[in-house]
């Protein structure tokens, strides 16, 4: 297969990024250009919601790369123009500003987009938290402010709640889940996170409902939940998820599922492939479609988008794997743990919050997880994720 003559990658986050500095590293010496609708130069998204809102890291140390490192590249980068449709037989991108970027090769790396609350458009003090302006804008607004509700008990809310408690606040964390993280750790792990949060002086609002936020002048003032009790606020983060930035590609022929569905070398339709959060692809490995919403995927996906534009023929098959910093806690899961797993501890002990822990379901191993043992959970990994031999059965979390 001949290299394509020009590749056209929309979004320069991470997976944009990634994908093409594994073209230039792979080889490819065509026309290479970056579409970002952000006009900062290319960042990495996960200190935002710990060193960056903490204040421990000034903004331009998230960057991903200097800016000799970005003209090394030979590629031109178009910042701060949104695409808004794709032609995808032409392989043609039209952006906001009413430019169309043609390519032979097209990759889509759009990423995420914040789910919102009714009505918290209309009130100033509500905060969504996926960028750099949210990140800046948010501790603006923290340094300021005493009482903060967090809504939403995944990963976001739970690194959100960490850092304001770290900055003084005062916080409040309300989510659908029984626990912190419950249905990506399951038993033991996420009770025990929940009890960390508490410990730290998180007040907790589970297994509840936001029922409307609540303002006076514009700005909101608290949160009402379902059961009727309101919860006052100088600030609101809403981390309730995310979806796929795809509404651009309505029209475009592509299917578009959760994400822009591939095939399992991550390509979407001839000449279009998809990379990062916004590509669910099938994963020969698991049998069936799989999207990530990680840094690591991002960047690990990158490599076989490449590879595969370049004419290589490889199945995009990962060992699935996210972490998470809270507090002084450094939580690393592999594979697909989840609450329907049997839980069995291999090393360490729940006690001393340090342990590295085995996920099993039907008899096969789904997952490791390892709590601020990383190099214990890597090594279990590589030994253990498909046999799982030497775990011991942990049911409940411990007391006290």
């Amino acid at each position: 297969m001949t290299p394509p003559g020009s590749v056209l990658i929309v979004g320069a986050s991470a997976a944009g990024l990634s994908t093409a500095e594994a073209l230039r590293r792979q080889g490819y010496e065509g026309r290479l250009t970056l579409l970002d609708a952000e006009p900062h130069l290319p960042y990495d998204r996960p200190p935002l919601s710990k060193q960056v809102l903490a204040g421990a890291w000034e903004p331009a140390r998230a960057q991903l790369r200097g800016q000799a490192q970005l003209e090394a590249l030979n590629a031109e980068f178009v910042r701060g123009e949104p695409a808004v449709a794709l032609d995808t037989a032409a392989r043609e991108v039209h952006t906001a500003t009413g430019r169309a970027l043609r390519a032979d090769t097209v990759v889509i790396a759009t990423g995420l987009t914040s789910c919102r609350l009714p009505g918290q458009d209309g009130l100033a003090g509500v905060h969504t938290l996926r960028g750099l302006d949210d990140a800046l804008t948010l501790r603006t607004h923290l340094i300021a402010a005493r009482r903060l509700v967090v809504v939403g008990e995944g990963v976001l809310g739970g690194e959100v709640a960490a850092t304001a408690r770290g900055m003084g606040l005062d916080v409040t964390l309300v989510g659908l889940g029984t626990a912190i993280l419950a249905e990506q750790l399951g038993d033991p792990a996420a009770a025990l996170l929940t009890r960390t949060h508490a410990e730290r002086g998180v007040a907790l609002r589970l297994g509840v409902a936001v029922e409307e936020l609540i303002g006076a002048d514009g700005r909101v003032t608290g949160v009402r939940l379902a059961t009727g009790e309101v919860l006052p606020a100088d600030a609101v983060v809403v981390a309730i998820g995310s979806r796929p930035v795809t509404g651009w590609l309505a029209g475009s022929g592509l299917s578009l599922g959760d994400g822009v569905e591939c095939d399992s070398r991550c390509l979407a339709a001839e000449g279009v492939y998809a990379v990062g959060d916004v590509a669910s692809w099938q994963h020969e490995g698991l049998g069936r479609r799989l999207r990530l919403e990680n840094r690591t995927n991002a960047t690990e996906q990158a490599q076989v988008v490449a590879a595969n534009v370049l004419g290589a023929d490889r199945a995009y098959t990962p060992i699935p794997y996210f972490w998470t910093d809270q507090y002084d806690i450094k939580i690393q899961a592999h594979g697909l743990p989840s609450a329907a797993a049997e839980v069995s501890i291999a090393e360490g002990d729940l006690e001393q919050r340090r342990f590295a822990a085995v996920y099993r379901e039907n008899g096969q191993v789904t997952g490791v997880l390892g709590w601020n043992m990383p190099k214990q959970a890597r090594v279990l990994r590589q030994q253990s994720l498909g046999t799982g031999q030497g775990a011991r059965p942990v049911t409940t979390a411990p007391k006290g």
